[in-house]
């Protein structure tokens, strides 16, 4: 299933992550794919606050990933925040242990997915996002409650 829609500001943006957040369960994955400026980690962040984040959420270019305390359906639950745009191949995924965090007890987020080749698992949500103009971004969500 797919749903296609678009936001006309950074709030929207946000509001529709919070949506997203609320509509996960634990262990679940969400790829998020689209260019520079296409508001993933805007969207990001609007999940994250909806799952009760209370750190500052920004995207983890340089760490490759950010871990957050988060909640869940009222759990205390990991939110696992991937930047992969530096990326040299999805081997190094493999070198920094990925797969313990895809298939652990929290939610992972992962931006620039695209990069991470067929590492990611299968059935994963996918969030495609693309710039139209100034304020507004096209997103494509697919895979689970939110699709429907």
């Amino acid at each position: 299933m797919e749903r296609t829609l678009t936001t006309h500001s950074a709030a929207e943006t946000q509001a529709l992550g919070a949506e997203l957040g609320l509509s996960l369960a634990p262990g679940e994955l969400i790829a998020f794919y689209g260019d520079l400026g296409s508001g993933k980690t805007c969207m990001i962040q609007g999940l994250c606050e909806a799952l009760e984040v209370a750190d500052y959420v920004t995207s983890p270019t340089f760490m490759l990933i950010n871990e957050y305390a988060g909640r869940l359906r009222g759990q205390d639950r990991p939110i696992y925040h991937f930047d992969l745009y530096r990326l040299q191949g999805p081997d190094e995924l493999e070198d920094l242990g990925a797969e313990e965090y895809f298939y652990g007890r929290g939610v992972c987020l992962v931006e620039w997915a695209e990069r991470a080749g067929g590492f990611l698992p299968e059935g994963c949500r996918e969030v495609w996002m693309e710039y139209v103009g100034d304020d507004e971004r096209r997103i494509i969500l697919r895979g689970g409650e939110v699709a429907k």
